[in-house]
This record gives C-alpha cells, sequence and structure tokens, in this order.
C-alpha cells in the first residue's frame, strides 16, 4: 500500500514522504491515528500545493531576516556598568538585557537564546555579537559598555 506521511514515523518515514508499507499496517494503523493518508493523485496534489507553501514561506522568512540582518549592522547598543578594583567590569550583560535593548530602542524582537556565541559581555569596550535570524542567516550587533560614573 502506498501512502503519504503527515507525520514523522520511526522506521517508516519522514513528514510528507511517499512510502510502501504493508497493507494491514497502512489501513489499521497509520491511516487511522492520523499519521498518513491513502495515495492518490489528489492526495499527491495537495502534497505538492503544501512544499510550493512551504517554500513560499521559508523564502519570506529569509528575505526578513536578511532585512533585520542588515539593520543590525548599523546598531551599537550602549550600556554602563560599575567598575571594580583595577577598572575590571562588575557584572555582565546578559543575552536577555540585550535582547530588551533592542526591542525597546528599535523595535527589533529576538529571541535571548538565538545568540551564536555564549559569551557574555563582561568588559569594557566594543564587543560584537552574532545572532542566528533564521537558519542560515546570521545577524552581527554591536554593544559598547562604558564605565558609570
Amino acid at each position: 500500500m502506498k501512502v503519504i506521511l503527515l507525520k514523522d514515523v520511526k522506521g517508516v518515514g519522514k513528514k510528507q514522504e511517499i512510502v510502501n508499507v504493508k497493507d494491514g499496517y497502512g489501513a489499521n494503523y497509520l491511516i487511522p491515528h492520523g499519521l498518513a493518508v491513502m495515495y492518490s493523485e489528489k492526495s499527491l496534489e495537495i502534497l505538492n500545493n503544501q512544499k510550493a507553501d512551504q517554500a513560499a514561506e521559508i523564502a519570506k522568512n529569509i528575505a526578513k531576516a536578511k532585512d533585520i540582518a542588515a539593520k543590525l549592522k548599523d546598531i551599537v547598543l550602549e550600556f554602563s556598568a560599575n567598575s571594580g578594583r583595577g577598572g575590571r567590569m562588575f557584572g555582565t550583560i546578559s543575552s536577555k538585557q540585550i535582547a530588551a535593548e533592542l526591542q525597546a530602542k528599535h523595535g527589533i524582537e529576538i529571541d535571548k537564546r538565538k545568540f551564536v556565541n555564549k559569551t557574555v559581555v563582561d568588559a569594557f569596550g566594543y564587543t560584537k555579537l552574532q545572532i542566528e535570524l533564521y537558519k542560515g542567516v546570521i545577524g552581527e550587533i554591536n554593544v559598547h559598555v562604558t564605565e558609570s560614573k
């Protein structure tokens, strides 16, 4: 029996794959549990339309991420921190603070977990941080930390 998988099925295949399975397994398990549909010309046409819609959505998301990356290139976020002994920075600037500042000042919303380099900003001066905006699209942002008086 030929079926089109609606979800990933361990040992059978991935979502949107066309696979051959035994008649009983397809009719008694996969189809009733909503894991697959019978293969037909109509279901194949629906699958192809879904794949085209997904490709268009991915292209739109990549374009949006590249636009945000271009904006981030020109942004320098300013922070101030207290200094401890020897002129070293007291505390750190977290990715959560950076994401909040970016949202508040520039209206760009970024998930704090999307920072590629997990290093925290713990020194005065300029630091470049990389953010994965979408699969394969990396944006860079500059963070400037000054000593508070």
